[in-house]
Order: structure tokens, then sequence, then C-alpha cells
């Protein structure tokens, strides 16, 4: 990983800082105004993520919103810092989301649900946007590449849903087998999340207003996401039209995957620049329009991911006590509606209590 790590930056990451370096002049032209732009819609970017989680998650144990923003930016800090951070960010995430109150398979499902979900629905807006532009600008090797993972990673996709919709038992079967060869996994516990899982890929596949929402969801995301990419190159005057804009940024987006670097840095940055000077950006625009993207897309929400968890953390510790008195008030309440008066107790057990206007009660 060092050695990997090491050439990725001789070879792209320095080259590219060469560039913006060449390029400082338009910094004399940026527009301000549309900085913000930029900055408003990678926010809403994140907004849309959290709901698209929201949607995964079962109403009864839902977290608010904001608490899922926080949760998603703290998971979002740990991809960018963690080379192959996508797996830590999950283990952060479904801790999380554990003392948020979401129950263990409602999460691990709502996880990796969005995950995949969402890499469908990029590859899918990659397909639509090659669909437009290689008749009108030309094929290019690299569309061949992106188009030959997204398939394979759509295929794996549909397999999975299939194998645990049609085929619960097999699939139950079949990794049962494996976790017993694991010395610390518990058979027993990975064969009733296989049936949990499929359970809920069976109600979400039911519930087509979820299922349409959470792709609209997904969708709004890394179209958000896009359209904050278009104001910042169009902040140092040049502006792409929709076609190119969705292929460069899914091609860099779908090769960034490879867990080379964290959150793909350098390989984005290289594979974007590229992709956005083939399609006709001066680079001095693009190096810059791309540099200033991923300092909204990468580098702000690490901190800010941060301060997050920290939040979500001391929330934890001082708001136990509140959330304890709450359960209590709450269990208190029930068991006062459920028990029944003293009268009625005595009447039942034969009991003759004088009542309030001196009648006597007894058994009748």
């Amino acid at each position: 990983m060092v050695l990997v790590g090491g050439l990725l930056l001789e070879y792209i990451v320095f080259p590219q800082l060469a560039g913006a370096r060449k390029a400082l002049h338009l910094l004399g032209r940026v527009n301000g105004y549309l900085l913000v732009v930029a900055a408003v819609f990678e926010l809403s970017a994140l907004v849309a993520y959290a709901y698209l989680t929201t949607s995964l998650l079962a109403p009864e144990s839902r977290p608010s919103l904001p608490t899922v923003l926080r949760i998603n930016l703290a998971t979002l800090a740990v991809s960018h810092v963690v080379p192959g951070g996508s797996a830590a960010a999950g283990a952060v995430g479904f801790d999380l989301l554990g003392d948020a109150g979401v129950s263990r398979a409602d999460a691990g499902f709502a996880l990796a649900t969005q995950a995949l979900g969402s890499a469908l629905v990029l590859n899918l807006l990659l397909w639509a946007g090659l669909v437009v532009s290689i008749p009108a600008r030309g094929f290019n090797p690299l569309y061949g590449t992106a188009a030959v993972l997204g398939a394979a990673l759509i295929g794996a996709i549909a397999a999975a849903v299939l194998l645990l919709t049609r085929g619960e038992r097999r699939a139950a079967r079949l990794l049962c087998a494996v976790a017993a060869r694991a010395p610390v996994i518990d058979a027993a516990v990975v064969e009733g999340a296989v049936h949990r899982v499929a359970a809920r890929l069976r109600t979400l596949a039911a519930e087509r207003a979820v299922l349409y929402r959470a792709i609209g969801w997904a969708a709004a995301n890394w179209l958000a996401d896009a359209a904050a990419l278009w104001v910042s190159l169009a902040a140092f005057g040049y502006r792409i039209g929709p076609d190119g804009l969705i292929v460069a940024y899914g091609l860099a987006n779908v090769t960034a995957a490879i867990p080379l670097t964290p959150g793909g840095l350098g390989v984005m940055e290289a594979v974007l620049t590229t992709a956005l000077v083939g399609f006709g950006a001066p680079r001095g625009s693009a190096i810059l329009g791309v540099v200033t993207w991923r300092l909204v897309n990468f580098w702000l929400p690490i901190p800010a991911g941060g301060a997050a968890y920290l939040s979500l953390r001391l929330g934890r510790r001082t708001g136990a006590p509140q959330a304890k008195e709450k359960e209590l008030e709450r269990l208190l309440r029930r068991v006062l509606q459920a028990a029944e008066t003293p009268r009625r107790w005595a009447v039942r057990h034969g009991l003759h209590l004088p009542d309030p206007g001196g009648q006597a009660a007894g058994p009748g």
C-alpha cells in the first residue's frame, strides 16, 4: 500500500498540483457566488443521502434526520482518511445507528442496501450518459472499462437479491457452511441474519413507494454532487454539457471505487480532469474546478464528520440518563393504564368495600 500510494503521489497527484500552480492566474477571475452555490449543492447531496438512509430504516426505530445526517458525516469522514475505508466506515455507521436505537438487523440491512443501491444508481446514470454521449462525441476505451465494471456490479447485486429472495434456504445453508469453518462466527447468528435480510428485501420489494423513494433519494444525492462539480467548473469560466458532466463524473466515481487510496484521493482528480479535458475543458479551468469541488466534496467533510462523531458520542453519554428516565416513564404509564382499580381488585377477590355513596360493594 505504501508503494502504491507513492506511485500515485508521484505520477498522479503531484502533476495535478503542478498544473494547478500554472493555472493560478485564473483565481483572479473566479466567481465567488458560484463557489457558495457549489457548497449549497454539496450540502444538499449530504441531506439527500441522509433521507436515503432514513427511508431504509424501520419507522418504529428510525432516528431523527439530524441524527442520521451526523452519522453519515462521521462515516464519510472515516472513509476519507482510511485506505479502503468503506469497511471501517460501515462498522462506525453500524455502531452509531445502534446507539441511536436501531436494531442490529435493521442497521446492517440499511447500510448494505444504501451502499449497493447507491452504486447501482450511479452506474445507471453513467450508462444513460454514455448512451447520449457516445453517438455525439465518439467512443473512448475508458468508457468500456467503466461499463464492464458497472455491468459486473449490477450482475452481482441482482444475483445476491435473487439468491436471498428466491433461494433463501439455499443461501442460508451456504453461508452457514462458510461460517461453521470460521472460529469466531456463530453459524446460528448468520442463519438468522440471512432470513431477516431476505424478509426485509421482500418487504422492500412489496412496498413500491418505499423502493421508489429510496431510488429517488440516491439519484438526488449523485445529481446534487454532480451539480456541485458543474458549478465549481463554471466558477472558473467553463460550462460543460449535461452528458459530458455525467460521463466524466460517473467515470471518476466508478474508477475511484477501487480501494487504492482513501476516498479515491488522487485517482478521482486525475480521471476527472482527464475526462473533462477530453470533453473540451481548458486544462487550467478543469484542474482548478476539480480541486475546488474536491475541497467541499472530500476535505471539508473530514473535520465536519469528526465534530459530528464527537457530538454523537457526547450526546450518548449525557443523554443516557434522560433516555432511561423517559423509558421508565413510558413503562410506568403502560403499567398504570393496564392496572385495575382497587375496587375492581377487591370485588374480584370477594371483598366488600363501601362505595363513596355509602353502599357496600360485593361480588355481585
